[in-house]
């Protein structure tokens, strides 16, 4: 790799200068999963990107996901698991293996990795300092005949957040450490449920009234009709495009997880391309980004 030339890097640290000021002593809560979990360059470019956003006052709070490497170790188990409309149904055997890659696994990892670099992280799952309460998801499916009532569909031990307590991730925040939380909460009887890593993060954020929600994806952000970058999007227009069916299939949870973050009083959401190296820094602290911001106007 060629040397930088001395005055593109100066002009980059000027430019990253304002957004520096604006965001010091500010929280920012990024949802870390995709192909950036599994490329190695990518993972020790995240670990340093966090590590960076710590050094100039900015205050990273992880959460993680796993779906893919949960996925591998069951099919080694040959333990079968279900989905129904993309949720893992997730039974006493499967929720197990969950926590296992999940908390002793994945998140072992990237605190290790983030530790490794120079930083100081601190792996959480929901049951530190009862982090997370959550309770059972509920799902519903509505019936062909409008007279029969909507089809209850067990989930299992799958959850959705009840509450975050920011007591917690505060006094490590201001510790001076990096949390790293897995999406596992507990429960009202104590016992673990699993919970979508988007919805913690959302809720996360919401909970801190960060400064940025920022969800990494395999995707350049959301796409117009066109499959062209839209680059910025208020809470109506994303809605007209949902309407529209422009913003459909899985990128629908995503942005619906960014508009409700925003309704909790976090000021900007985001959608960006985790596959693209320093994606982190380049959204936070240039002009141009590397996805999709969401504000409420």
């Amino acid at each position: 790799m060629a040397p930088l030339d001395p005055q593109v890097t100066a002009q980059t640290l000027t430019e990253a200068l304002p957004y520096i000021q604006r965001f010091s002593g500010q929280t920012v809560v990024v949802k870390y999963g995709g192909h950036a979990m599994v490329d190695e360059a990518l993972k020790q470019s995240f670990a340093l990107n966090v590590i960076l956003l710590r050094a100039v006052g900015i205050y990273p709070v992880v959460v993680h996901g796993g779906g893919p490497q949960i996925g591998e170790l069951l099919k080694k188990l040959d333990i079968a698991c279900e989905f129904i409309d993309g949720m893992r149904v997730t039974s006493p055997e499967v929720m197990d293996v969950v926590q296992m890659v999940l908390v002793g696994q994945v998140n072992t990892s990237i605190v290790g990795l983030i530790n490794q670099h120079g930083g100081r992280a601190v792996g959480l799952s929901g049951h530190g300092g009862g982090l997370i309460r959550a309770t059972k998801m509920k799902m519903t499916r509505k019936c062909a005949s409008d007279n029969q009532p909507p089809e209850i569909i067990d989930l299992g031990l799958v959850g959705q957040v009840e509450s975050v307590d920011a007591q917690v991730l505060h006094a490590l925040e201001h510790g001076n450490f990096i949390p790293v939380i897995a999406p596992v909460g507990v429960g009202p009887d104590g016992h673990s449920l699993n919970i979508n890593a988007d919805l913690v993060a959302g809720a996360v954020a919401g909970r801190l009234r960060a400064a940025k929600l920022i969800m990494m994806t395999d995707t350049p952000g959301v796409l117009d009709s066109e499959g062209k970058l839209i680059s910025s999007l208020t809470r109506a227009k994303a809605g007209q495009l949902m309407e529209q069916e422009v913003i459909a299939g899985g990128m629908i949870p995503k942005v619906n997880c960014c508009l409700e973050a925003l309704e909790a009083g976090v000021e900007r959401a985001h959608i960006i391309d985790g596959r693209v190296p320093d994606a982190l820094l380049l959204e936070v602290f240039t002009d141009k980004g590397v996805g999709t911001i969401f504000s409420e106007r």
